[in-house]
């Protein structure tokens, strides 16, 4: 049985330049992990979840995510713009119901779906409070990819800064946001003001920022490992080798508030 009234966009407007050369005939939704495309992942979670209606927005290449399971939306302007112009190619869906919103470049469980379609917040994010360790074997210095993040009683108070220190961030948000349609409306209440030569260049951590900073209230629904994010060669070869050592690698974690 479906979740009455949730449905789920999938963010796969952009090319992966950091991928290349993987990514040079396909889009970055469709390099292969463990057998299946990141986007074979994330319907499958979105679909454990009992999230039947799904759209994905496309940019680079968007023909071949085409398929008869979900609905293609298109962001024309993907070579110039950001992750939250893609956001708006979903906006009829966003102001009709409420939306579980995923980047396509990552891979989680469907219990941080399910955990997310229960938060209380208009707008609310998952974060990975256990993010060091991944973010130590991907990178010689994590200082340099991760931003900052604060939440405080499962608010997030601040998001989306560079980082100096490790210990400044008490996670990473992992790149799944739900709006529920009152969320939506001032989320695109605040873009309005910001004008269209902002928001074609704002990203989605930038856009939750500003948003703090307009008082609304973004909820943050904790994890602690379990999921994954591809966004270079190295990730697909680290994360091959842990498949291959433990199937279970992307299933031992745990979610709940914080």
């Amino acid at each position: 049985m479906s979740r009455r009234g949730w449905r789920g966009v999938i963010l796969a407007a952009g090319r992966g330049r950091r991928l290349r050369p993987v990514t040079d005939r396909i889009p970055k939704c469709l390099v292969a992990l463990g057998g299946r495309t990141l986007l074979d992942w994330q319907l499958g979670a979105m679909r454990d979840a009992r999230i039947r209606d799904v759209a994905v927005v496309g940019g680079y290449r968007a023909r071949q995510v085409r398929r008869p399971d979900v609905v293609a939306l298109a962001n024309p302007d993907w070579r110039r713009s950001a992750m939250v112009r893609s956001l708006l190619a979903a906006r009829a869906w966003l102001r009709d119901g409420r939306c579980i919103v995923s980047y396509g470049d990552i891979v989680y469980h469907p219990r941080a779906v399910d955990a997310l379609m229960r938060a209380r917040a208009d707008v609310a994010i998952v974060y990975d409070r256990a993010w060091r360790a991944l973010w130590e074997a991907r990178f010689t210095r994590p200082e340099d990819d991760a931003e900052s993040l604060r939440v405080t009683a499962g608010t997030v108070t601040a998001i989306g800064e560079r980082l100096r220190d490790l210990a400044d961030a008490d996670g990473q948000y992992i790149g799944l946001v739900r709006f529920t349609p009152r969320g939506w409306r001032r989320t695109e209440r605040m873009l309005a003001r910001l004008g269209p030569r902002v928001v074609r260049t704002l990203e989605m951590t930038h856009l939750l920022a500003r948003l703090v900073d307009d008082g609304v209230r973004v909820g943050a629904v904790a994890i602690r490992g379990g999921w994954c994010e591809v966004d270079a060669p190295g990730d697909v070869v680290l994360y091959e080798a842990r498949l291959a050592s433990t199937k279970r690698w992307l299933h031992d974690w745990r979610v709940g508030t914080a």
